[in-house]
């Protein structure tokens, strides 16, 4: 275990935020881990994917911008800056581009949750949005990619970043304890999407923002059976067009829009 001493001001932070925080916190990896060695299913394709030590080192510089790209639609679709900034800009945080121009003006000090993170690309975007007294909560359940994102500098005027090694479905957070959470490329991965969905909910302030960036099937019937298909043969869930806006509306979430690409869907409530 790492002495208080030796832990950075973030996990401190992120300690105060837990519904039940441990009394001897495990931060010896450089993030706060919540699950230890424990018992999983057997993971899909998709998750064994995610769980690889090759993964999280290509990551960030081909798998995610390639991927993520071509389901968006590129070279008509946003690019990874351009999804970034509207991640930021759907989440109410500061949304110039590029990250390094962002400005303190338009940027509040938020509280923001990253779930499934991965090497915290997208944590590290969403904190380029986010004041200097700001807070953003990396969380993921893989350590290999949770070492990639604590090893990653942080900016020196910006908020603190952290990473918590935790359930997505079962958050191990307070009720109504963040401004903003996100869920970019992962719900589509998780066994009980919708349950994930009520555990973000929880956990998000009155007033806050939901951003939720998942898989898209396409209205073509042949083309929306085939990556049905495929889909569930790599464990992932392709959602219809009404699935993730129906579901945020039956959770009382107000404002709720969806930006709809070939492959992909980004879609975004305030709570109530």
């Amino acid at each position: 275990m790492t002495p208080v001493a030796a832990r950075p001001a973030a996990l401190d932070r992120i300690l105060a935020l837990l519904a039940d925080p441990p009394a001897d916190p495990d931060t010896g990896a450089g993030y706060l881990d919540l699950l230890g060695p424990v018992d999983e299913p057997a993971p899909t394709l998709a998750q064994s994917v995610m769980r690889s030590s090759f993964l999280p080192r290509i990551y960030e510089r081909v798998w995610r911008p390639v991927g993520f790209n071509l389901a968006k639609g590129w070279p008509a679709g946003p690019d990874t800056a351009a999804e970034q900034a509207l991640l930021r800009r759907r989440l109410g945080l500061g949304a110039r581009r590029p990250c390094r121009d962002a400005g303190t003006g338009d940027r509040p000090d938020a509280t923001v949750l990253d779930i499934a993170c991965g090497p915290g690309n997208v944590t590290r975007a969403l904190a380029c949005g986010v004041g200097p007294g700001g807070l953003v909560v990396g969380l993921d359940a893989a350590p290999r990619m949770l070492a990639r994102a604590a090893a990653e500098p942080v900016p020196q005027d910006g908020p603190a970043i952290g990473y918590v090694r935790g359930d997505a479905v079962d958050l191990p957070f307070a009720d109504a304890t963040f401004d903003a959470v996100c869920c970019s490329g992962a719900l589509y991965l998780f066994a009980d999407p919708w349950a994930a969905l009520d555990a973000m909910t929880r956990v998000l302030r009155p007033g806050g923002r939901l951003v939720i960036l998942t898989s898209r099937r396409p209205r073509l019937p042949v083309t929306g059976l085939t990556v049905s298909t495929a889909g569930r043969a790599a464990g992932i869930r392709v959602f219809g067009d009404a699935e993730v806006t129906g579901a945020l509306a039956g959770r009382g979430f107000a404002d709720v829009r969806r930006d709809r690409y070939p492959l992909a869907q980004i879609v975004t409530g305030r709570r109530v």
